[in-house]
């Protein structure tokens, strides 16, 4: 069993990506309470089309405000190179592409088919290395797509044959739509780790179905290290109805920690933090914790 798991925040992006465009204030209010978490990594925005996500739209003026927190390694998501050339101009050190094994949701997504975005791996990875940038692959609905049902595992094991061929620095799974279960995420791990070999792997989950936390823990059981969160449990999918979001971050920290599992989270800042996102929305939040507490503080 894994005796550290690195959480990354990912309230900043893929929380706020389906919400109503909330102002930059509100974002740097979000922002600062995730930073007393004590939370290493966070990824901090998006560089796509403002049209297209309009929540995303202020992403060189967040970045121009991250250097208010050097101990925090913040990345951004992108989708194309010429979102990859903007998020290295911004400053951004790491960057997250991410890449669909299907073609109907990598067309409704990012307008383009799988290979052709898999193609482009090499040249986010050549943008980014020759600013010093570290590149993650993700794979977007790595257990099943929304159109086309589930996703055959060798579709993402040539996506991640293809991102350690072109040099990738960090791998990734993602639940898109949270339909995946623990059986699953250990079957998918254990066909990809002859694959990517010792590059890191890290793991994305969505408790839509109820299921996001106990594929986490899979995940944990099979060895991988680094798992994102969000307070609150804020996000989720346009492609996903009635989509929860991601996993709250502090149910994954109350999780891991009575697990024996350390993590760099505190508890009871994540749960303020959860409680300043709720605020920031407008709307209830799912997490379990920002309901119910710790039990250790009741």
């Amino acid at each position: 069993m894994t005796e550290h798991v690195d959480i990354r925040e990912v309230s900043l992006r893929d929380g706020l990506q389906i919400e109503k465009p909330i102002p930059l204030s509100a974002k740097l209010e979000l922002l600062a309470a995730v930073a007393a978490t004590g939370v290493r990594e966070v990824e901090a925005t998006a560089f796509v089309s403002p049209s297209k996500v309009p929540s995303m739209a202020d992403a060189a003026e967040l970045s121009a405000e991250l250097h208010n927190y050097p101990d925090i390694e913040f990345s951004a998501l992108v989708a194309s190179p010429n979102g990859a050339k903007r998020a290295v101009a911004a400053g951004l050190r790491s960057i997250e592409y991410v890449v669909s094994p299907s073609d109907a949701f990598s067309n409704a997504n990012v307008g383009r088919s799988s290979a052709e975005a898999t193609d482009q791996i090499h040249e986010i990875v050549t943008i980014a290395h020759d600013s010093d940038a570290a590149v993650e692959v993700i794979v977007a609905t790595a257990w099943d797509c929304p159109f086309e049902g589930p996703t055959p595992p060798q579709r993402v094991l040539d996506i991640a044959t293809a991102a350690r061929d072109q040099g990738v620095d960090r791998f990734s799974i993602a639940d898109t739509i949270g339909t995946t279960t623990p059986r699953r995420v250990s079957s998918l791990i254990e066909q990809l780790r002859p694959v990517i070999g010792d590059m890191p792997l890290g793991g994305h989950f969505h408790n839509t179905r109820g299921a996001g936390l106990a594929s986490a823990y899979a995940a944990v059981s099979s060895g991988v290290t680094r798992l994102d969160a969000s307070v609150g449990g804020l996000g989720g999918c346009p492609f996903a109805p009635g989509a929860t979001g991601n996993i709250a971050t502090e149910d994954l920290v109350y999780l891991l920690r009575d697990s024996d599992i350390d993590v760099d989270v505190d508890l009871q800042a994540a749960i303020a933090a959860a409680e300043v996102a709720k605020s920031v929305v407008g709307h209830d939040l799912p997490s379990a914790l920002l309901r119910a507490g710790d039990r250790m503080h009741n």
